[in-house]
C-alpha cells in the first residue's frame, strides 16, 4: 500500500455518520489480478497481445465495459469498435466468471472494519460500478456480503457513479439523508458522486485512483487503511 506524502497530510475529519457506503474494487478488495487476468484471457482468445497488470490497474474504476475497451485499445481513453465490443465483452464476462476470485484479496482490515461498523449500529452498504452479476458472487466468496445491505452494482440502476443516483438510492433505503451517511471509496467517480449529493467522502490511498493526486482532489479525508474509518466515525 502507498503512503501519503508528508507534504499532504490527511485532514482531521470526523462524522457521526449513521450509514456507511463502501466502494468495492480498490477499496474493499484488490481485484485487479483477476480483472486483468480475464482481460488477458479475452485478448488471447482474440489473438491479441496481453496487457501488463501494473498498466491495466490504472484502467480500473469506470465499470467493466470501459476496462475491456481500454484493454482492447491499449489506451485509457480508447473506444473500441461496436462490433469488436460485441464479440469481446461476452468473452471477458465468461473469463471473469470462471476466475472471479482466484487471485483477488481483501485489503487489510476490510472484514473487521465492516463488522465493527455493523456492530456499532450503523447501516453498512456497498455501491460499485462493477456489474451486479460479478459484484454479489465476489462479495459472497470473499466473506463480506453478510455485512452489506444494500449491495448496488453498476447496472442495477439507470445511472452509476459519478452520478449520485446510487448513493441517493442507498440512503433512501436507509431513510437517511446524504449528509447522515459517509462514502468510502478510492476514485474520482466516488468523489464526484458524493459531492453531487452532499455526502461526506473519504478516499483510500491504496486503491485504483488512475494516477490522480487524491489530496488535491479535496475529499473530506484520505486514509491509508480501512480501520481508520472507525476512527473517523467513532471519534465524532
Amino acid at each position: 500500500m502507498s503512503e501519503p506524502s508528508p507534504a499532504h497530510p490527511a485532514p482531521f475529519f470526523t462524522t457521526p455518520a449513521r450509514g456507511i457506503l463502501f466502494d468495492l474494487d480498490g477499496t474493499l478488495i484488490d481485484s485487479a489480478p483477476d480483472l486483468v487476468g480475464a482481460c488477458n484471457d479475452m485478448l488471447k482468445a482474440l489473438g491479441r497481445e496481453p496487457v501488463a497488470l501494473e498498466t491495466a490497474r490504472g484502467w480500473i474504476g469506470n465499470g467493466a465495459r470501459r476496462l475491456v475497451e481500454r484493454a482492447l485499445t491499449g489506451d485509457f481513453d480508447g473506444e473500441a469498435p461496436t462490433d469488436l465490443m460485441a464479440t469481446a465483452y461476452p468473452l471477458f464476462e465468461k473469463c471473469y466468471q470462471e476466475n472471479l476470485h482466484r487471485d483477488s484479496v481483501l485489503y487489510v482490515g476490510a472484514d473487521e472494519t465492516l463488522a465493527q461498523c455493523q456492530q456499532s449500529g450503523r447501516r453498512v452498504g456497498c455501491v460499485t460500478n462493477k456489474p451486479g452479476v460479478f459484484t454479489r458472487p465476489l462479495l459472497k466468496a470473499m466473506g463480506l456480503s453478510d455485512y452489506l445491505d444494500p449491495i448496488i452494482g453498476g447496472d442495477d440502476l439507470p445511472r452509476k457513479k459519478p452520478d449520485p443516483l446510487p448513493l441517493l438510492h442507498a440512503a433512501g433505503q436507509w431513510e437517511l439523508t446524504p449528509d447522515e451517511c459517509l462514502l468510502v471509496g478510492d476514485s474520482i467517480s466516488d468523489f464526484h458522486a458524493a459531492r453531487a449529493c452532499g455526502m461526506p467522502v473519504v478516499l483510500v490511498s491504496y486503491g485504483y485512483s488512475q494516477g490522480l493526486d487524491l489530496y488535491e482532489l479535496g475529499p473530506d479525508a484520505v486514509i491509508d487503511s480501512l480501520p481508520q474509518v472507525l476512527e473517523i466515525v467513532e471519534s465524532s
